[in-house]
């Protein structure tokens, strides 16, 4: 049970970090800041537009065999979105004024942005497993497996309502300066 839960926060970290990183090493773009950030945030608002309208779930998780569930993890939060939701608060937590110029300001940027990437991607993971985990447990001890059984919720709609909420809010920081 404990190595599934770590093989689930696993491919989680590593969803964040494959889009967190790159960003966090885009110190040449530091002009176009406010630009990327309205980008990244539409993208999020078009990802959850996205799955409101295809209900689907991606067909390639259930192919991916039990005993790779590092992969199954990683495949999951990059098609649900995960470290896409991060990237437009991401971006405003790790700016820099443009005003900083020289390869001083730039490598230190990448620095902090790389640590911040692996922050974000760390709380990130650690809230997801400990909001799962208590769902799940709350689930199990006090609704029962019976439940499950008999009853099957879709949560896919507050995950897209949730993808454009959290675009729309870092929209909004974007075009107000935060």
């Amino acid at each position: 049970m404990v190595k599934a839960l770590g093989a689930l926060a696993a491919g989680h970290l590593l969803a964040m970090l494959a889009i967190l990183l790159p960003f966090s090493m885009m110190t040449v773009l530091l002009d176009w800041q406010t630009e990327i950030r309205v980008g990244a945030a539409a993208l999020v608002i078009a990802a959850g537009a996205y799955l409101l309208i295809n209900r689907r779930h991606p067909r390639i998780l259930a192919r991916v065999h039990p005993s790779r569930l590092v992969l199954w993890s990683f495949l999951a939060a990059m098609a649900h979105g995960a470290g896409l939701m991060l990237l437009p608060i991401y971006l405003g937590i790790s700016g820099m004024e443009s005003g900083e110029a020289g390869h001083t300001a730039a490598r230190e940027l990448m620095e902090r942005n790389i640590g911040s990437a692996f922050l974000v991607a760390l709380a990130h993971t650690a809230a997801m497993m400990v909001a799962g985990g208590v769902i799940a447990a709350g689930t199990y001890y006090y609704l029962g497996l019976r439940f499950l059984k008999r009853t099957w919720f879709n949560l896919d709609l507050v995950w897209a309502l949730s993808l454009i909420l959290v675009g729309l809010s870092g929209l909004y920081l974007a075009i107000n300066g935060h």
